[in-house]
């Protein structure tokens, strides 16, 4: 954390909040994937997991004209990525697993205005980066606030301010942060829904089996005395 800048806010997502998990669908949609594909993941899949028709995917999440069981990759060709941003954005599918939801949630309230950097914004928790803030329509313009210089010479982000507010408040950018950090956890392991769902059915079945082998048990003891 401290190579990244700083420590990480609870994310809190909910993998069980279905209604979450479609909203994330749709903010990600809209602000991240432009850039970012999900490459494995299917719009299909998609709409099996969360509970949503072909009609609403293909109508509300699907941008690039792909078909249904295509997966959910980005219409921008790779060298305007390469000329706008010096790589192609990396793909997302995976990227919870590999920093965890909290690191999602706390990089992405992390951006701020940076006049010395290429694209005009930089990030407390991921120093340099080399993107814009996707959301800041909704949660306005952020400043750093620094502190004194250290032996470098560099003075380090201290704090974050909102100094133009956007369209949602605090609270409501933190729940849209939120959902979409649950629907890229979700992306990352599709199979946990299915999971956690199945395994309250184990649980059952192991407290029935563990009742069924203690009767069996009684009644064998009952004979050998």
């Amino acid at each position: 954390m401290a190579a990244t800048g700083g420590d990480l806010q609870q994310s809190g997502v909910d993998l069980g909040d279905q209604a979450s998990l479609q909203r994330g669908a749709q903010l990600y949609m809209n602000y991240c994937s432009g850039c970012h594909s999900l490459k494995y993941l299917r719009y299909s899949r998609i709409a099996e997991d969360l509970g949503l028709t072909e009609e609403q995917v293909m109508d509300n999440l699907n941008f690039t004209g792909a078909k249904f069981g295509e997966q959910v990759m980005v219409s921008m060709p790779e060298a305007n990525a390469t000329e706008w941003f010096g790589k192609m954005p990396p793909d997302l599918s995976l990227i919870s697993r590999v920093r965890g939801s909290d690191w999602i949630y706390t990089y992405l309230k992390s951006f701020y205005l940076d006049e010395s950097s290429t694209l005009g914004w930089n990030n407390k928790l991921f120093p340099a980066v080399s993107m814009p803030n996707p959301l800041w329509e909704l949660q306005g313009l952020q400043h750093a606030e620094f502190g004194e210089p250290d032996a470098t010479g560099e003075r380090p982000v201290t704090g974050l301010k909102v100094t133009q507010p956007g369209s949602l408040d605090p609270q409501a950018f933190d729940q849209s942060v939120r959902d979409i950090t649950a629907f890229l956890e979700y992306a990352g392991e599709p199979a946990a829904l299915k999971r956690q769902s199945m395994g309250v059915w184990v649980i059952l079945f192991l407290a029935a089996f563990t009742f069924l082998a203690w009767l069996l048990k009684k009644e064998y003891w009952r004979d050998v005395h």
